[in-house]
């Protein structure tokens, strides 16, 4: 490690704030950053797990900046800021694999929209990150990659897709992280390594450069260990691209100030937070006990008491929707096939294969992947056909009338937010599979509102634990304040104590 000015400067659970000020007081360079993340790394991943690709373009890149900053001083938010990308995220000048081994070589022609806004204001792309291959399940095991492990017990799993993501973030190996989300990836895997994630409203950032899974569920989101750093990465990536024309629905919600504008710390004192206990216990007795969904209860309830500690008055309980359903508006299976295909088909020369059949039948693919698509009848969907497909038109609709179920319900009871945890149940042991039914996933992924993840504390095991807050239609701006006040308030978020500081 070189001799810079950095020595003094102390990574472990820096925020971008912190990093910026220390580049302008001339006690860090982006280099020397740079170089700390990347020693971190080579000393913790192979524990971990979490990283599928360093970019070996990172210190010169960093180099760059720094002569940049040198000349103009900071170039952007996010001068000199190392961030890893789950590797879901098209890069132009590395492999976006998907964690399939069968899509290990593909090098997309251009960067995700995302890429290109952080690489703008001045990111430095450090990694990219394991996921659960094709972001098909919750547990972040992949062909490519293996199996991650969670960093507060490498025993356990740290839930996924984006689990990656939320496992190099929670140990220090950069100062922020992207992650994509479906339906839970990233809300669960935060949770479970106690940090802060953000499922956009739908329509606020682009997807497009992002390998689908689901057309109408899929958005990308910030994983990081602070409100205030999820606050300036949505400032950074949200925005109309005209090549995902749902973007256009929120050109007009992005505060004029920002999000980091809203991060106040008084945020919970007169709000109203709805408890939507139906999404608390055990959803399904075969896949889990009932004690473990009581420890992470136990949890989500001093979370409340703080919240009304902090100011906010709660109504609980709050019923917001029939879980049957809630459920019965799926379209993974209808649109996963088809959405990835045409994904491929962005690639142009350099896509590999043609289809999800294809790269199913190259194999490898993780045996839990596989499993799913061979039973679940996805690759047994006529892609051409899926828009005239009455079942799948039914689900749609259904999921607009959810949506209007649910922002009736706010409205009436005049709630900020709903809460609850995003996961009934603790991180399971490996080789054992988190259970998809514990996960209360799919209100803010059906309807497309808006849902922030906060630390909440830990379970008598030491297992981090999330609480969830769902909110109106492009209402980030209010779950910022929500969000930052109960940081404050709460003070939860701690490093691991196994990936701690490096000696010098």
């Amino acid at each position: 490690m070189s001799n810079t000015p950095a020595d003094a400067f102390e990574v472990v659970e820096a925020t971008v704030s912190e990093v910026h000020a220390a580049m302008t007081e001339e006690r860090l360079t982006a280099e020397s950053l740079v170089d700390r993340y990347l020693a971190r790394i080579d000393a913790f991943d192979d524990e971990l797990n979490a990283v599928l690709t360093v970019n070996e373009d990172a210190r010169d890149r960093a180099r760059r900046l720094d002569e940049r900053f040198e000349a103009d001083g900071l170039v952007g938010p996010f001068h000199g800021i190392p961030v890893v990308l789950k590797d879901n995220h098209d890069t132009h000048d590395l492999p976006t694999t998907a964690g399939a081994v069968a899509l290990s070589a593909s090098v997309p022609p251009r960067d995700a929209f995302v890429v290109e806004r952080l690489r703008e204001a001045g990111a430095v792309v450090l990694a990219k990150t394991n996921l659960q291959e094709l972001s098909f399940g919750v547990d972040t095991v992949s062909s490519l990659g293996g199996a991650t492990r969670n960093a507060y017990d490498t025993d356990y799993r740290p839930s996924g897709s984006s689990g990656g993501t939320a496992v190099a973030v929670a140990a220090n190996f950069a100062t922020v992280g992207t992650g994509s989300d479906t339906c839970s990836s990233v809300r669960s895997p935060p949770a479970f390594n106690n940090l802060v994630g953000l499922r956009p409203t739908r329509g606020l950032v682009s997807r497009r450069g992002v390998v689908p899974l689901s057309e109408t569920q899929d958005t990308v989101g910030p994983v990081t260990r602070t409100v205030g750093d999820a606050a300036r990465m949505l400032d950074v990536v949200a925005g109309h691209d005209p090549e995902d024309p749902v973007t256009a629905r929120g050109a007009d919600a992005i505060p004029p100030d920002g999000y980091v504008s809203h991060l106040d710390p008084d945020g919970l004192d007169g709000a109203r937070i709805g408890v939507a206990r139906q999404f608390f216990g055990v959803h399904d007795d075969d896949a889990a006990t009932e004690a473990d969904a009581t420890a992470v209860t136990a949890v989500v309830d001093r979370a409340v008491e703080a919240m009304a500690a902090a100011g906010a008055t709660v109504v609980d309980p709050v019923d917001v929707v029939d879980l049957d359903r809630l459920a019965s508006a799926r379209v993974i299976t209808h649109e996963f096939a088809r959405d990835f295909e045409r994904y491929l088909s962005t690639l142009g020369d350099a896509a590999p294969y043609d289809s999800l059949e294809e790269v199913h039948a190259t194999g490898p693919v993780t045996p839990s992947v596989a499993s799913r698509l061979d039973s679940g009848g996805i690759l047994d969907v006529d892609t051409a056909s899926v828009e005239s497909n009455v079942g799948y038109l039914r689900r749609l609709r259904r999921r607009e009338r959810l949506r209007e179920s649910v922002l009736s319900r706010m409205v009436e009871d005049d709630l900020d937010a709903l809460l609850y945890p995003p996961s009934r149940v603790p991180p399971v042991a490996i080789p054992d599979h988190q259970p998809f039914s514990e996960m209360n996933c799919e209100l803010a992924a059906h309807t497309g509102l808006p849902a922030i993840v906060l630390p909440a504390g830990v379970t008598d095991d030491g297992l981090p634990v999330g609480v969830e807050l769902l909110g109106r239609a492009f209402g980030e701006p209010r779950l910022f304040e929500l969000g930052y006040a109960f940081e404050r308030a709460t003070d939860h978020r701690r490093p691991p104590e196994r990936f701690g500081a490096l000696a010098e």
